[in-house]
């Protein structure tokens, strides 16, 4: 199985798109799994259409989801930061894509995205993992 190790900022960004790096990484690989890993208790990854409102649309349902106040028993960093604990549980921080011929077998408006909730850690790790088919 080979592997790599992500670094991504994130800023103040919820989404980040990260289908070019995990195109990259399954180049040349032939047929598989790419399994895309976030090893973080604040942030998750997703199949969503970028570039068509999608990204504010999921920023406002998490923020109704999960608003940013002082009402989590997880009380730690920035006001609402429990919020960013309890997201993960509705955007999984893993996925696996088949790949076909080292290319990964998206559906035509679907990119990979890093949700990432937390203003308090603008840098993240992404693990990619390829299992050849």
């Amino acid at each position: 199985m080979d592997r790599v190790d992500l670094r991504v900022s994130t800023g103040r960004r919820l989404v980040t798109d990260l289908t070019d790096e995990v195109t990259a990484f399954c180049r040349g690989r032939g047929d598989g799994l790419v399994h895309v890993f976030v090893p973080h208790a604040t942030a998750g990854v997703a199949l969503i259409e970028t570039g068509s409102g999608t990204e504010s649309d999921l920023a406002e349902a998490l923020a109704r989801l999960l608003p940013r106040q002082d009402i989590y028993r997880h009380r730690h960093g920035s006001t609402g930061h429990g919020g960013d604990h309890v997201m993960p549980a509705f955007v999984s921080p893993s996925l696996s894509i088949p790949v076909d011929a080292g290319v990964p077998a998206l559906g035509t408006w679907q990119s990979i995205v890093l949700v990432d909730p937390n203003v308090d850690n603008a840098v993240r790790q992404v693990r990619l993992t390829f299992l050849l088919g």
